[in-house]
């Protein structure tokens, strides 16, 4: 255990070495290749209101809206929004509305054609008052 002991100090002892004889520039260079890349993938996070109402109005919201720039999209069920982080040089959120409308679920900017909508699952029949959140 001691021996154990003994070699993790000393590991850290080595690594804290390294570190302060790193040169200061190399950490700056390495905070401006970030701020480049970040820049040029020009992310951007929306939140867009998508109606649904259940576990399987998720899946079909979640998939729909992952269209080709969007890296990561989150659809809260019980708040009706979605949470879309996107890369606005690939894609726009109006294209992720349009992707998720096609699918048969209203946006904040695009109403589901009333054919795709009618074909849902009854479960997942949001319009009306028929229906509601479980």
């Amino acid at each position: 255990m001691k021996n154990i002991i003994t070699t993790i100090v000393l590991i850290l002892a080595f690594t804290q070495a390294f570190a302060i004889s790193a040169p200061m520039n190399t950490n700056i260079e390495n905070l401006n290749n970030l701020e480049l890349i970040s820049a040029k993938k020009d992310i951007h996070t929306d939140t867009i209101m998508v109606k649904g109402n259940c576990n399987m109005c998720k899946t079909r919201i979640e998939n729909a809206g992952l269209i080709k720039g969007v890296k990561r999209i989150t659809w809260i069920k019980h708040d009706d929004i979605a949470i879309v982080i996107y890369d606005a040089t690939k894609t726009s959120i109006d294209k992720v509305e349009q992707a998720i409308a096609e699918v048969g679920h209203d946006t904040t900017n695009h109403k589901a054609d009333d054919k795709v909508y009618n074909a849902l699952p009854k479960c997942c029949k949001y319009r009306g008052t028929c229906c509601s959140k479980h």
